[in-house]
């Protein structure tokens, strides 16, 4: 089977799209994945990528055609938008007049922006193939959640748009149960829906010690997180919490990775005196990752209390599920409910920082046999219910019986 991919962001940008990628070539179909040049999350090109350069590539097999766009610069505003824009505009009028091979069945993996999905749909016109998309970000809900478009008009536009894409999938998958619902407003069939959760990618079953040799961590109880930090994330919350139990010396907030946020994060940081409460050390390879986890006492993740993110299952938990480390998380909704299905941590809502700090502490005064069984208990979860490769054996069923019709 020959599978187009499309995706705005791809290798060597970190998202999961990388690791379906490499495992739906391994298991011996051929891929090609259209995607922009890579500028997540600087907002500037990748050295060696520029708006004409660098065009065709090979990924583990797959080969890779990059889009003209206009880089993100610093993620808000006009800048965010031309991104969008170009992506979409470049993906329709440029892509369909290269020689591409016949392809059986068109993957959009759907991030933020959902215009990701308008190339695909027009190549879905030209060919005549199926179209699968994964939605993995509700729009227009997660705009107006992030304060990124407060007017009522252009919300009802985008839902227009919206409407027009999900009307010409053939199927849509969805990695929480509670996007169901959200999605057949837009009058969308139970038939064409289906629940795919993200898996953790195989790399993050962690060893108990992990080889970390290149930065030595403070010795006490490491709560660390990973991964993007933007406006959806609120890590501001741990501002409040490390502020409430600074008397605890010895109780550390170790943060992994960068985002728009970022730079305010640092800042408040500073203005409260919290550096040797709250480490901040950037970006990291993923390959470094579980070094990193294995010298955490447990993991942290947070959710803003917004309606769209209450339905929102993030892929963070597979992956510290999959690490074998207890979890602690500020998350309502479904984040909250697989976390405590999973017997994995310690949640509570978003907006309570009383109830965060206490869960802390809670973590904090368990043994280390207790905390190591806490995390058994959400590995043994993830192997029953995150397993990649029977997942990836139901993605590749999905794409067999579109190609075969339905």
């Amino acid at each position: 089977m020959h599978i187009l991919i499309v995706s705005q962001y791809f290798w060597p940008e970190n998202f999961r799209i990388n690791d379906i990628t490499k495992r739906l070539v391994e298991q011996g179909n051929k891929v090609t994945v259209i995607t922009g040049k890579p500028n997540y999350p600087d907002g500037r090109f990748y050295p060696g990528y520029g708006f004409f350069k660098k065009y065709k590539e090979k990924f583990h097999g797959a080969d890779i055609i990059r889009v003209p766009l206009i880089p993100r610069g610093d993620g808000s505003g006009l800048r965010l938008i031309l991104n969008y824009l170009s992506f979409m505009i470049f993906g329709c009028f440029w892509v369909p007049f290269l020689k591409i091979p016949e392809y059986d069945i068109i993957f959009v993996y759907q991030l933020s922006p959902i215009t990701a999905a308008i190339p695909a749909i027009f190549l879905k016109k030209i060919k005549k193939v199926p179209l699968v998309m994964y939605t993995l970000d509700l729009w227009p809900e997660s705009l107006l959640a992030v304060g990124a478009v407060k007017s009522e008009k252009i919300l009802k536009v985008v839902g227009k748009m919206v409407y027009f894409i999900y009307k010409n999938c053939d199927k849509i998958l969805v990695p929480s149960k509670g996007f169901i619902d959200n999605i057949k407003k837009y009058n969308i069939s139970d038939s064409k829906i289906i629940y795919w959760p993200q898996w953790g990618e195989d790399i993050f079953n962690v060893k108990p010690e992990g080889d970390l040799q290149a930065e030595i961590l403070p010795n006490g109880f490491k709560i660390m997180f990973a991964g993007n930090i933007g406006a959806a994330q609120g890590l501001e919350i741990i501002i409040d919490v490390a502020e409430k139990l600074k008397k605890y010396s010895d109780i550390y907030w170790i943060i992994i990775g960068d985002g728009r946020m970022k730079l305010l994060l640092e800042e408040h940081i500073r203005d409260r005196d919290l550096q040797e409460n709250i480490i901040m050390l950037g970006r990291k390879p993923l390959e470094m990752m579980p070094d990193y986890f294995s010298l955490a006492d447990c993991l942290f993740l947070s959710l803003k209390n917004e309606p769209v993110f209450s339905l929102t299952l993030p892929a963070k938990i597979q992956t510290y599920l999959a690490c074998g480390k207890p979890v602690i998380a500020a998350i309502d909704g479904e984040g909250a409910r697989v976390v405590n299905d999973a017997k994995a941590g310690f949640t509570c809502s978003y907006n309570n920082p009383d109830c965060l700090a206490a869960i802390v502490i809670k973590m904090y005064n368990l043994d280390r046999e207790s905390r190591s069984k806490i995390g058994i208990n959400g590995r043994e979860y993830f192997e029953k219910n995150f397993n990649s490769n029977s997942l990836l054996t139901q993605l590749l069923s999905i794409f067999s019986n579109e190609v075969k019709g339905g």
